[in-house]
């Protein structure tokens, strides 16, 4: 078995099944102030960011001769609006066999931690729609409002470590649905990066970052921490 103390997961697309909400959320915000991007662009050139650095790069990969800055902050403003409304409505879900993933993870002693690009508020109305809690089926959630730096920044994975005294990158597995994600974990030293088809990216841009493995979802990598 491979010795893995802490595995840190994304959230929507990994292990929150939300149908890329957040994503069409961040399209809408975009167009809504004169543009045409698509949702693809938006999940190439956002996925698995600090949404208002998500909507940034959007405005600047898919834009020209526009005052980016003072548009993106307008659309932030409005996204941390729209995507409140959107998750109070929406049916959110996890994906299958993922708290019986969680309870195998945990019976192997193995630390569950979440993070994301997501704010707090975000995050843990996230969590509260799952009935999740940290400290029984996750132990910990690190949010892009407990970090200086975001994705793909290592810092998010070693707050994650220092909350359980873990030292060594080499017993840390991270795995997203964004190519950001599988850097994030390389930036970090993890021993394992794995990119998950569940989500933001296919498996042509999962593969720019080079992981370790690539999942139809993270729940196969049962298979693989307990062979």
């Amino acid at each position: 078995m491979i010795d893995i103390k802490l595995v840190v997961f994304d959230m929507a697309g990994t292990t929150v099944n939300e149908n890329n909400l957040v994503y069409k959320t961040v399209q809408k915000v975009i167009n809504q102030e004169g543009f045409s991007v698509s949702l693809d662009e938006v999940l190439l050139y956002g996925a698995g960011k600090e949404k208002h650095t998500a909507i940034t790069d959007v405005l600047t990969a898919c834009t020209t001769n526009v005052d980016i800055k003072t548009i993106a902050d307008k659309a932030f403003d409005n996204f941390k609006v729209a995507l409140e409304t959107a998750y109070d409505e929406a049916q959110i879900s996890t994906f299958n066999g993922m708290e019986a993933f969680f309870d195998s993870l945990r019976k192997h002693d193995i630390k569950i931690a979440l993070n994301t690009g997501y704010d707090s508020k975000t995050a843990n109305k996230l969590l509260q729609k799952l009935n999740w809690k940290v400290g029984h089926q996750i132990d910990a959630l690190i949010t892009s409002d407990d970090v200086v730096n975001g994705r793909p920044n290592p810092d998010m994975i070693q707050m994650a470590m220092a909350k359980f005294g873990i030292t060594n990158p080499a017993q840390v597995l991270k795995a997203g649905d964004s190519e950001i994600d599988i850097m994030e974990g390389k930036n970090s030293g993890c021993a394992i990066t794995v990119g998950v088809l569940s989500g933001a990216q296919n498996k042509e841009q999962l593969e720019i970052a080079n992981p370790d493995y690539i999942l139809n979802d993270v729940t196969e990598l049962e298979g693989i921490l307990f062979q």
